[in-house]
């Protein structure tokens, strides 16, 4: 038991030597390892304290050349700027220099005007004194004349003042007529001279086409049997195209014809498309033609506006109203003594832009109100009035500038011209009735309006006959010599014209010429 106990104590006694001595190693290693720290800690504080000496050595390196340069450049600015303060310095000297020099030169020569305007003034002032002497002479020398008049004449001043006036506003008169006869006279050679120019170049650059349209459309029939097909059964074929276009069918008159008569162009062109599409077809009777109707009015109306806006394009006009331009379309079927208003209106506008260009006015604005000036035209069967007057007013509501509006009311005489725009349109219009083979008038339009001419001339004192010549272009008027003086023709030339323009309706214009001749007759018995 006492040997167990033993071991047991000598047991525990090892256990302690062998923990004590672990526990000795374990504090001489941490020992050791502080140390070794310690001495790690050391190394990295004085390499870190060199690296610290050797940073700030460098940076004070670099700030003192830092400094120097930054010293350097602005030294350098200070020196510019003063050299600059030094330039401007001369330079205000210099031109206070040549202030003063021309200021003492004006001044001299201000003191050099004074004085020649004092001498002026002097020499005035004797020149006034002998004025006023001079006057007191002649007014003292007319009363003598006066006196020494009356009593040769025999008559007051007053009544020789009186037929010396007389006599000299008769004289004045006579020679106001002659110079006013000449000066007309250069004036008329001169503007025809350059208005020949101006229209000669314009129908040498445009040359349109000329269609003469007629109030009837003949449509050739392919056989006897399309005839009677056409007309249907009791006529309702034919009834029922008439109704729907209104217009007039004529199959009997012309053989393997159908004639289409109506006033109204657009309506015509709808019965001849409407019937060419039923022969082509085949199938005719009252619904199929109503429908073919409506269907060729809608290609016809689409046609329209593409003609509008064709013609806008070629006369370069822009920014047109819609509704302006399917009136310029449906000109194409409109026509005045046979010409067609479309090409018209197109050729207007062109001869009216050429005439601008030769004159320096402005060209797109002439060619606009050109193309617009007939759009009443195509109104003027719904409206009451003008068509001039009719276009200009649609052409205002639709947002056209009134310079365009006035060319267009004025372009027949409604409104006075008042504008280069407008005389350009009023003369290319003018210009462009007026071609050969434009317009066919119908002769008793034309008759009354030759009589109309020659009455007009007849109407005047002193007239003993009047001619219309050239197709009414001219009127001649022969007048009495005894009764008419030349002074007194030039007048009446005048007055016949105005008489004209405001009794008679014509195209273009009528020129007025009065002759008077004197004659001397003797009998040899």
């Amino acid at each position: 038991m006492m040997v167990w106990i033993m071991g047991l104590v000598g047991l525990i006694l090892g256990v302690g030597a062998g923990a004590a001595a672990f526990r000795w190693h374990q504090v001489k290693d941490r020992k050791q390892k502080v140390g070794e720290a310690e001495a790690e800690a050391g190394r990295i504080i004085d390499r870190a304290k060199s690296t610290a000496a050797k940073i700030e050595k460098e940076s004070k390196g670099r700030a003192k050349d830092f400094e120097t340069r930054a010293r350097k450049n602005v030294e350098t600015d200070i020196q510019r700027q003063k050299q600059q303060i030094k330039s401007g310095e001369q330079a205000l000297k210099e031109k206070e220099g040549r202030l003063e020099r021309s200021y003492s030169q004006k001044e001299a020569k201000l003191e050099h005007l004074e004085k020649d305007m004092e001498e002026a003034s002097k020499r005035l002032d004797i020149a006034e004194k002998r004025l006023r002497t001079m006057e007191k002479e002649a007014h003292e020398k007319l009363d003598e004349l006066k006196e020494k008049l009356n009593t040769a004449a025999g008559m007051s001043a007053e009544e020789a003042k009186r037929e010396l006036l007389v006599a000299v506003e008769n004289e004045a008169r006579h020679e106001g007529a002659k110079l006013a006869a000449k000066i007309e006279e250069e004036a008329k050679e001169e503007a025809e001279k350059k208005a020949k120019k101006i229209i000669s170049l314009a129908i040498s650059r445009y040359s349109g086409e000329y269609t003469a349209e007629r109030t009837v459309s003949v449509i050739a029939l392919p056989s006897d049997e399309m005839k009677g097909k056409i007309i249907g059964r009791e006529g309702r074929n034919i009834r029922a195209l008439e109704a729907a276009c209104g217009v007039d069918l004529i199959v009997d008159d012309t053989p393997e014809a159908v004639v289409i008569s109506g006033f109204d162009p657009v309506r015509r062109e709808v019965a001849k498309r409407a019937l060419e599409k039923l022969m082509e077809d085949g199938r005719i009777h009252p619904s199929r033609i109503e429908e073919v109707i409506d269907k060729v009015k809608t290609d016809l109306f689409k046609n329209i506006k593409e003609d509008g806006e064709r013609a806008c394009f070629d006369l370069g006009v822009h920014n047109l109203n819609q509704e302006i331009i399917k009136l310029v379309g449906s000109l194409k079927y409109r026509t005045s003594y046979t010409q067609n208003n479309y090409t018209h209106s197109i050729e207007v506008g062109f001869l009216a832009g050429m005439m601008a260009a030769e004159l320096g006015a402005d060209v797109k604005m002439a060619r606009r109100a050109g193309l617009l000036h007939d759009i009443g035209k195509a109104l003027d069967h719904s409206i009451e009035g003008s068509h001039a007057v009719i276009g200009a007013d649609f052409a205002k509501r639709h947002g056209e500038q009134e310079i365009i509006c006035h060319a267009i009311r004025a372009h027949h005489e409604d409104e006075k011209p008042n504008s280069v725009i407008a005389h350009l349109v009023q003369a290319a219009d003018a210009l462009s009735g007026a071609r050969p083979g434009a317009r066919r008038s119908m002769m008793e339009s034309y008759i009354q309006r030759l009589e109309g001419l020659e009455s007009i001339g007849n109407s005047f004192d002193g007239v003993v006959r009047t001619f219309a010549v050239q197709a009414g272009r001219e009127v001649r008027v022969m007048v009495e010599g005894s009764k008419v003086t030349d002074e007194q023709a030039v007048m009446l030339s005048r007055d016949i014209a105005r008489k004209i323009e405001r009794e008679l309706n014509y195209p273009g214009q009528v020129k007025v010429t009065v002759i008077r001749e004197t004659r001397a007759v003797e009998h040899a018995r």
